[in-house]
């Protein structure tokens, strides 16, 4: 009886120490998956903050549907309209309003401004403290040619990056002041912002400070001079995404937009579209 109760006691222990040891490792692993749980939700917090900053400035970009048919912007036209921003305009007649990037001069611009004055097409050239600076009598003809000169910033920062109204208001009234200094006229309030990079509050300062901001819904890759495309090239994607109300973004550094401009013009007043200046796009309140 004694041997009998030392064993049964000595069981008692053993299987008192593996059920004491299993709860301890059935908290200790319910401590870990709360404690999981809650940096993964932590975590996700942290994640969601971060998307939210980011979502505050972005890249500008389209979505293309069916040959012919106006493009979606990864923000709508009518949210633009509250910073009286811009990417096309209405979609009930074939009408394009042309703009060009001028970033520096390389010898392409006046090639363009003669298929311009060929087709009496208006345009808008967005212009940076360097091009007035290294090519103002370019800058002059411009103007003296009718064309809108518009502000792309002095020296082309991400603008998105700036949060004081301070800076955002020296870059374009810099290179507004240079272009009344070069040509003696004043600088459209018309602004386009550096790359398409954007936020919500770059918008709403430049509404603060009169401008209205144009993006785009039809442009290639004309940009890098030294990869440019062929004429083949351009015409692929110049042509089958063109749509009814078009802002078109071309740049003034590619030789083949000097080269193709005058064809380019003519094949699409082939296909029924005419060139208005942006001008009558906001009179006419943008899309609608």
């Amino acid at each position: 009886m004694i041997i009998f109760s030392g064993v049964a006691m000595r069981r008692s222990v053993y299987y008192f120490q593996r059920i004491r040891n299993g709860i301890c490792l059935a908290l200790f692993f319910s401590l870990m998956f709360f404690s999981g749980r809650k940096v993964a939700e932590v975590r996700a917090e942290k994640t969601v903050d971060t998307v939210s900053v980011a979502g505050q400035a972005d890249n500008w970009g389209l979505g293309f549907g069916a040959e012919g048919t106006q493009p979606t912007g990864n923000v709508s036209a009518e949210e633009l309209k509250k910073y009286d921003a811009y990417y096309l305009g209405g979609s009930e007649e074939k009408v394009l309003y042309l703009t060009f990037d001028c970033g520096y001069e390389n010898g392409n611009t006046e090639p363009v401004l003669d298929a311009l004055k060929k087709h009496n097409a208006p345009a808008t050239f967005f212009v940076v403290g360097h091009f007035l600076e290294s090519a103002p009598e370019i800058a002059k003809r411009m103007a003296a040619d009718g064309h809108t000169v518009g502000n792309h910033t002095y020296h082309h920062p991400d603008m998105s990056a700036i949060s004081d109204p301070a800076s955002f208001r020296k870059e374009v009234d810099d290179v507004a002041a240079l272009y009344k200094k070069v040509t003696g006229q004043e600088m459209a309030k018309y602004y386009r912002p550096p790359q398409g990079k954007y936020s919500t509050e770059n918008l709403a300062m430049a509404k603060e400070l009169g401008y209205s901001t144009f993006f785009w819904s039809l442009a290639y890759v004309d940009w890098n001079v030294d990869d440019q495309p062929t004429k083949e090239e351009a015409f692929d994607k110049l042509l089958t995404r063109v749509h009814p109300g078009a802002i078109v973004l071309l740049h003034s550094t590619s030789k083949t937009n000097g080269e193709i401009l005058d064809e380019l013009l003519t094949k699409w007043e082939e296909m029924g579209y005419r060139f208005r200046p942006l001008d009558d796009l906001i009179k006419g309140g943008g899309p609608g």
